[in-house]
């Protein structure tokens, strides 16, 4: 258990960012469980309207350092691939 003052403070700052992280990263799953939905029925066009929707979602929880950027930009590089490929 903390002893100081900052160590306590320093305790209450993580877990206010923790239960942030958490949220952005359940909004993040919840966009793309929508994508792989869409996928799954075959609709193109309904696919490429999640993609956009959680393409800034993904971007902006790199930015903020909930995923790495690479980790990222993999993961929407390969959803966009999945929808093109419904197209195909």
């Amino acid at each position: 258990m903390a002893n100081t003052k900052s160590a306590k403070k320093a305790i209450r700052k993580m877990e206010r960012r923790t239960a942030v992280n958490k949220n952005r990263r359940s909004r993040i799953r919840s966009f793309m469980r929508k994508v792989e939905e869409a996928i799954a029925s075959g609709d193109q066009s309904a696919a490429g309207d999640a993609l956009k929707a959680v393409q800034p979602e993904i971007m902006r929880a790199a930015q903020k350092g909930v995923l790495h950027k690479n980790t990222a930009s993999r993961k929407v590089s390969r959803l966009a691939q999945r929808v093109k490929a419904l197209g195909a």
